[in-house]
């Protein structure tokens, strides 16, 4: 009964993170959390989490930036391995509080920067590799933080979602090698991950209709949403 609840959230979950870019981890996190316990559930979302962004460089395959991935990814890989290192030895509500308020306040940094029409570079996309993948490395997703950086390199819709989700593909994987060189990531985990992540990748299919469908402000409105209530979560997790 568990793992249909979990599949059913995952469902959903994939559906939304198809049409913003993240949220999965976001929706499932406390459920994988209260299925599994902590030390399951951060290896179980990351095997999750790659099946989904690989299902969005899937389904967006033609919009890839490679360039802008290849930058981001070249710091932000060896930081998240660096960050899933620490994440065995690090208190988590520190981080989770830092996370949340940075999270809420990024939707006005979003908007500011969006006002003053500010784009950033292959060179910028390279050094906001290396904190964001740190902090992807310890947290089970740092998407309200890739979102409004890729977003500000020009990228909207089709070609921000298949792009973040190839940088952020390269990121997971480096994070779950960690995990299985710890011993935190056995067979038994990644199966569940992959079962989870299934879920993820189906709901990315469903969403391409609306991606398609919706209008570039929409589309960050959404974001904007979004990223509020993962913010808030965040606040109201560490706290309990």
């Amino acid at each position: 009964m568990d793992f249909l609840i979990i599949l059913a959230i995952g469902l959903v979950a994939g559906t939304l993170s198809g049409i913003v870019g993240f949220g999965a981890s976001i929706m499932l996190m406390p459920v994988l959390m209260i299925a599994f316990g902590p030390l399951q559930a951060v290896p179980i979302m990351a095997i999750a989490a790659i099946m989904a962004n690989l299902s969005r460089i899937v389904v967006w395959w033609r919009e890839v930036n490679w360039r802008a991935c290849a930058a981001y990814s070249a710091t932000a890989v060896p930081f998240a391995a660096l960050g899933a290192a620490t994440l065995l030895v690090l208190p988590a509500r520190i981080i989770e509080v830092a996370l949340g308020a940075f999270f809420i306040a990024m939707i006005g940094v979003r908007r500011w920067m969006a006002a003053r029409q500010v784009k950033l570079g292959r060179a910028h996309l390279a050094l906001l590799g290396v904190p964001i993948g740190y902090l992807t490395g310890i947290v089970a997703s740092t998407g309200p933080l890739t979102a409004p950086v890729f977003l500000a390199a020009g990228l909207v819709k089709g070609a921000f979602l298949s792009s973040e989700a190839a940088a952020s593909l390269a990121v997971y994987v480096a994070k779950a090698v960690v995990f299985r060189g710890f011993g935190a990531l056995p067979w038994e985990i990644a199966l569940k991950g992959l079962i989870v992540g299934s879920t993820l990748m189906a709901g990315a299919f469903i969403a391409k209709r609306f991606v398609l469908k919706m209008d570039p402000e929409r589309f960050r409105l959404l974001m904007d949403g979004l990223m509020l209530l993962s913010g808030a979560s965040l606040l109201i997790a560490a706290f309990i």
